[in-house]
């Protein structure tokens, strides 16, 4: 993963407290790199401007940084006299560049383009070009290292943004939230409904007349089903304000609400970089014209020379000039506005992994709480089956058969012979 290619001319690290010239002021791009605009005469360059030094540093910062600074297109005033440029002028061009040849200006804007791309109104960087980015959250897949471009659907025809991509992850958690409530839902229907099936039969007269040792372990075995009848009813009750209750009630309503206004805040960031984007597009068209149009006219004055002419040329000078200062005013007000949506959709991506971490965690918390239930429900039922157990381990046949003799004898006395 690698940032966004900045010009050759970048600095390096800010290292100097002094206070900048006045009408300086300091920005950070995307990429993490200083440069410095110039309120007053739009300039802007990556190098530091100097109190000391003011007016030859703005010289020097303007034809380095700027890419449309060349011999016919630079709003800084030189000193060469009026009559030399004059002169200048009208003395044919004697390094004319070859038909499709490009002049430097041009060629430091096509190395612009070809290092970095620009799709759906944010700026990114060619593979390959630009020193290495560094993650902001290494070895943690945090949101906000890997949502930064826009996703194409399946079929391909419309495309998602990243951020949009995130909103849609909270939503589809709240609705696995609701989800897993229903389920525990349905959980709580059949452990209430296997209660009251327990309890019913534990009433029922089957093998009422059942007697003896066995017939105490068989009154005791329908016992432990009412019993167990109960234990079930209050899991399921228990599963319902610590378990149901909590996953319904987590983030509320105002949840997707608190969702649209994230959603509509990086949107409406989104809209301004396309309206950025849209005049730095306009104002670059615009100076191509000028250029152009200085091209024309400069070929006109070594066809013919005239006052006329050469004002034009001075006219279409300023133009372009003017031209360039209002791209790089749109470029420097793109790259603000590039740079506001860049750190919102850090901050705001980051609020959102973290309500993530939190759903998650409230979601094991009350899931572990249910398997807690569940142990305890099963522990109730082992107690109530060990008595039963017990007495169907002490069920004796010789005993049993001992007591109903002695209930149903009818007579120890035996029959004899009958005498004569």
């Amino acid at each position: 993963m690698k940032p966004a290619a900045v010009s050759s001319t970048a600095p390096e690290e800010e290292t100097d407290d002094r206070p900048l010239p006045p009408g300086w002021r300091s920005y950070t791009s995307p990429e993490g790199q200083r440069y410095y605009v110039n309120s007053y005469s739009k300039e802007t360059t990556w190098r530091r401007p100097s109190l000391s030094a003011e007016a030859p540093q703005r010289l020097l910062a303007r034809h380095q940084s700027s890419p449309y600074a060349n011999g016919r297109h630079s709003s800084t005033k030189t000193s060469q006299p009026t009559e030399i440029a004059d002169v200048a002028l009208r003395k044919p061009t004697t390094n004319k560049q070859p038909p499709g040849s490009v002049s430097p200006a041009k060629r430091q804007i096509r190395e612009v383009k070809e290092t970095k791309i620009t799709i759906n109104c944010v700026t990114f960087p060619l593979p390959g070009e630009g020193p290495e980015q560094q993650l902001l959250k290494p070895n943690e897949w945090s949101y906000c290292d890997y949502f930064w471009a826009d996703k194409k659907d399946p079929q391909g025809t419309t495309s998602v943004a990243g951020f949009e991509v995130l909103l849609q992850k909270q939503l589809k958690g709240k609705q696995m939230q609701k989800e897993m409530a229903e389920f525990i839902h349905e959980r709580i229907k059949i452990e209430e409904e296997y209660a009251k099936n327990l309890s019913k039969l534990s009433l029922s007269p089957l093998a009422l007349q059942e007697e003896g040792t066995l017939g105490e372990a068989w009154t005791q075995l329908k016992k432990s089903l009412h019993d167990e009848a109960e234990v079930h009813l209050k899991f399921s009750n228990k599963l319902h304000t610590e378990v149901e209750k909590p996953l319904l009630t987590f983030r509320g309503d105002n949840f997707k609400k608190d969702l649209k206004k994230y959603d509509h805040h990086i949107a409406d960031l989104r809209k301004q970089l396309a309206s950025r984007y849209a005049g730095v597009e306009k104002a670059r068209k615009a100076l191509a014209d000028r250029q152009k149009d200085l091209e024309v006219k400069t070929q006109q004055l070594e066809i013919k020379l005239s006052n006329k002419t050469e004002e034009d040329i001075k006219k279409a000078r300023r133009k372009s000039t003017q031209a360039g200062d209002d791209l790089m005013r749109c470029v420097d007000l793109y790259n603000q506005t590039q740079c506001k949506w860049f750190e919102e959709m850090v901050t705001t991506s980051m609020e959102l992994e973290k309500l993530e971490v939190e759903r998650i965690e409230w979601i094991q918390q009350h899931l572990r709480q249910y398997t807690t239930l569940r142990h305890e429900t099963d522990m109730f039922n082992q107690s109530m089956v060990e008595p039963v157990d017990q007495l169907l381990q002490n069920v004796d046949p010789s005993k049993d058969r001992e007591l109903w003799v002695k209930e149903n004898k009818t007579s120890e006395v035996r029959p004899v012979d009958m005498d004569i």
